[in-house]
């Protein structure tokens, strides 16, 4: 990666060769902050699987565990679904709604990890990215703590309704607006 300069765009050498790419799950203890991760060659539900398992594992006891997940389909098929019924409803999945990832607090975990490793990371190797994936993981986990909300559930709508009308002038449109309801 070459440096970013005043009238220069980020780039990279003429030499940059891309090594190969990888897949990351990870979950977030909401009460600790702590993160697992899983890392595959693949994304698929058997590499989606072998997080909840990992993520399942670590709370012993009768506690029910609740899993915030988006409506990807390794979430929501086949596999994750017999999975799931076996648990006998010890561990729920909620999703979030499409479009509203940012409401499940791993992604703000995720958008940390790519700001300070992986966005300007130069690695030899997908065994490099992997380890330092897994050396960032446990070194956050070292010191850990849990994410807070900042703004209040009316901040947050207010935001929405106010995306929600700018889209509106937009797109021209008059029925938008029903997707979050108003109150008097």
């Amino acid at each position: 990666m070459l440096p970013v300069d005043f009238g220069k765009s980020e780039k990279r050498t003429h030499d940059y060769k891309r090594n190969g790419t990888t897949d990351m799950y990870a979950g977030l203890d909401i009460i600790t902050g702590q993160v697992t991760v899983e890392i595959s060659p693949t994304h698929n539900a058997q590499d989606f699987l072998r997080l909840m398992k990992k993520v399942v594992a670590q709370y012993t006891g009768k506690k029910k565990i609740h899993i915030v997940l988006d409506n990807a389909s390794v979430h929501t098929g086949g596999e994750a679904s017999k999975w799931l019924a076996k648990q006998d409803g010890r561990v729920i999945f909620h999703f979030t709604p499409t479009g509203a990832s940012w409401m499940n607090q791993i992604e703000i975990w995720n958008g940390i990890i790519t700001r300070e490793l992986i966005r300007r990371g130069t690695f030899p190797s997908v065994k490099a990215v992997n380890n330092a994936i897994k050396r960032f993981t446990a070194d956050w986990n070292t010191d850990a703590r849990p994410f807070r909300w900042t703004a209040t559930a009316d901040e947050i709508i207010d935001k929405v309704r106010a995306v929600t009308s700018r889209m509106e002038q937009l797109l021209g449109a008059t029925e938008i607006g029903h997707v979050i309801p108003r109150t008097a």
